[in-house]
């Protein structure tokens, strides 16, 4: 399943909120944490600073991005999972710390559905697999076949292991018969590793590298959703260049301790919803690769249930193992 169209602003959000919400009016009256699994400059930790801006102006309160970086992004996860259900540690998280991990970890220290009250989802963003400026690679066919002349030289850096990023490299490896190799990193510092020639490619969310495809730096080869982004629209899409079944899109959403109070949650969602909402962060969100989205506690946990089960299924396939 890809997020798609899905991402599309008419969001039925602003009716969320609970009459029990007025019994919490005192919430919150002091800073609220945002913890980002990853390191800053990342996608997961652009969306939250993004989002926590406009909540420290609707709250009256400072909402601070705190980054737990490690484990791809078990740490910040898990230590949101342990933290206290009063709504005021917040975890802003990923496809692969909440969907992923369930399966390609072993001994999870957290269950996404049984130790996180969900949120909302907050974005769906396509990676987009792209190589530095300076490399001989020109498009897909192009890596494939230096692949296959190559076995194993061409590597390729990612966010962490389980990320989507180092997903959609074990696919492109299994769909296009060729072996490269993993390198995996600590969140962002991926990307300077790429910039600086030392990994031959990546697949990054595409706010990450953003600025770096406009400045020229890297080149856009392809994106793994089964549509083409809204801001890289002459990129194609891994389906269009002869892989059909390759759909490894990333997405971003906020989750709370298991036992949250509903009116705290009720608030956030409310909060949250009207801050994606808004035309400024919206356009913002639009402009760096990332559909905002916005749908409520139930349908964000029925979507948590399928993406895991989904996730499941391609690391089965994929014979994925952590590193």
């Amino acid at each position: 399943m890809t997020l798609g169209r899905r991402g599309a602003l008419a969001l039925p959000f602003l009716a969320l909120a609970a009459p029990g919400a007025r019994a919490q009016e005192a919430w919150p009256n002091r800073p609220v944490r945002l913890v980002v699994s990853f390191t800053p400059g990342g996608t997961t930790d652009i969306i939250a600073r993004l989002i926590g801006a406009t909540l420290t102006e609707t709250w009256g309160q400072s909402v601070v991005i705190e980054n737990r970086p490690g484990a791809g992004g078990n740490i910040g996860s898990e230590y949101v999972a342990r933290s206290a259900p009063d709504g005021y540690t917040l975890l802003v998280g990923s496809v692969g710390p909440l969907a992923v991990n369930q399966s390609l970890v072993k001994n999870m220290p957290y269950d996404t559905l049984r130790d996180f009250a969900p949120v909302t989802l907050l974005a769906g963003v396509p990676n987009i697999l792209v190589v530095p400026e300076a490399s001989r690679i020109r498009d897909v066919p192009g890596l494939v076949a230096e692949a296959k002349r190559r076995p194993g030289a061409l590597s390729y850096g990612s966010t962490g292991v389980g990320t989507s990023a180092h997903l959609s490299g074990v696919m492109l490896d299994q769909m296009a018969g060729i072996t490269t190799l993993h390198v995996p990193y600590r969140g962002a510092v991926a990307l300077n590793d790429l910039l600086a020639g030392r990994v031959d490619f990546m697949f990054a969310t595409i706010p990450s590298v953003m600025s770096h495809i406009r400045d020229g730096r890297l080149r856009p080869l392809a994106v793994s959703s089964m549509e083409r982004s809204r801001s890289n629209p002459s990129v194609p899409t891994m389906v269009e260049l002869g892989y059909p079944d390759f759909d490894a899109s990333s997405w971003f959403g906020m989750v709370a301790p298991a036992a949250t109070p509903k009116p705290v949650i009720d608030k956030i969602v409310t909060d949250v919803h009207a801050a994606l909402a808004l035309p400024r962060n919206a356009q913002t969100m639009i402009e760096q690769g990332a559909d905002p989205v916005g749908n409520g506690p139930e349908a964000f946990r029925t979507f948590l249930a399928h993406e895991i089960n989904r996730w499941r299924e391609i690391v089965r396939i994929a014979g994925a193992l952590p590193e």
